[in-house]
């Protein structure tokens, strides 16, 4: 019988001194929560919160056709990007859902960084390999980067005592290389998957524990508090924003989930004829946001119905909203059940529970 080893990040014993209810996710050990989920979701949401996210993966991309290699494998028009711009985009399949939804960073016109989902690296760089026709030199760095995302209204302001960089002129999506906290070739980004306004700071493993110490030292007087991953599911649904292998998997294509606006047919992709053509025919199921009406939590699996019991859809994501004190979650529905404001019911314990369809986010940024 095989043991799966489980993988620790650089910041592990800091969870543990610190009380983290740790458990295993995507292949590490993970905090999921510290004080409570709601506390530290509000804690982000008005304050400042840190949240590990080093078991995420980076893979390099480099040489004079990795441009080429980006653009056959992601949906989203890669050639868009410039030095310091980060673009969200997907890697389709071969039968039209997603391998995975990803960042890719434009370091420089032949150096770029992709990141992606914890639970996907292998399988990413696998299929990455395979479509590398193009001589592109592709590197899993993952294992030697650690990654802190300080989110929240106050992290810039707690930031900013780290670094001469001017943190307010860094646009949503752009990122910068620099020093801070005495850390040099600091890649500092934003592209929050909070909603709340914040960083993602990728360092070197050695530099893990200063940079820890460094940012809960600056954000004293701001309660600058650790967040667990169940307080970043909590606002991520928000938002309304993917999570894969929740609301995303081999299985749905990026049409369905409302992804068509990094799906660009200007170009050649991965499998993009089908998904041209979903797009002209029309898809048949949707990704839609939903808000309970009545009492009872969506969890993901439950079945969606119509005012007739019958079935037609499920559900994906839900929760117990701390910011709007409602049930909310998101799920797949027939295309003619998925008009805003249209009356659905999540089957709970086999009950019908009355729930409408909404517009996503289901919070707005302040």
């Amino acid at each position: 019988m095989t043991t799966i080893k489980i993988k620790k990040t650089a910041f592990n014993a800091i969870h543990h001194i610190l009380g983290g209810k740790m458990v295993e996710f995507a292949g590490y050990e993970m905090p999921v929560k510290y004080k409570g989920v709601n506390h530290e979701h509000e804690t982000v949401r008005n304050g400042v919160g840190v949240f590990d996210v080093s078991h995420m993966g980076e893979i390099s991309i480099q040489g004079k056709d990795a441009l080429s290699l980006i653009q056959k494998i992601t949906s989203n028009d890669a050639s868009k990007l410039f030095p310091g711009k980060v673009q969200y985009s997907c890697m389709p399949n071969d039968t039209g859902g997603i391998v995975d939804d990803l960042l890719v960073y434009m370091i420089s016109h032949d150096d770029y960084l992709l990141v992606v989902n914890a639970s996907n690296i292998k399988k990413d760089l696998d299929w990455i390999v395979r479509h590398n026709s193009f001589g592109a030199e592709v590197t899993n760095i993952s294992n030697s980067v650690s990654l802190l995302a300080v989110q929240g209204p106050k992290a810039a302001q707690v930031l900013q005592k780290l670094t001469d960089i001017s943190l307010k002129e860094l646009e949503n999506y752009t990122f910068t290389i620099g020093e801070l906290a005495h850390i040099p070739n600091v890649l500092i980004s934003c592209t929050g998957y909070t909603g709340a306004g914040g960083f993602e700071i990728y360092v070197e493993n050695r530099y893990a524990g200063h940079l820890w110490e460094s940012i809960f030292e600056a954000g004293k007087d701001e309660g600058i508090e650790a967040i667990g991953l169940a307080a970043r599911d909590t606002l991520r649904l928000e938002m309304g924003f993917c999570l894969y292998g929740n609301d995303i998997d081999d299985f749905t294509s990026p049409l369905e989930a409302g992804l068509g606006w990094i799906t660009k047919f200007n170009k050649d992709f991965t499998h993009s004829g089908f998904l041209k053509i979903q797009k002209e025919k029309g898809v048949s199921k949707k990704l839609v946001g939903f808000e309970i009406e009545e009492k009872g939590i969506p969890r993901h699996g439950y079945e969606i119905w119509n005012e007739n019991h019958e079935i037609i859809g499920t559900v994906t994501s839900g929760t117990m909203s701390p910011t709007l004190k409602k049930a909310i979650g998101m799920g797949y529905v027939s295309t003619e059940n998925s008009n805003i404001g249209n009356e659905i019911f999540i089957s709970i314990r086999n009950k019908p529970v009355k729930a409408k369809v909404v517009r996503l986010p289901f919070i707005k940024n302040k």
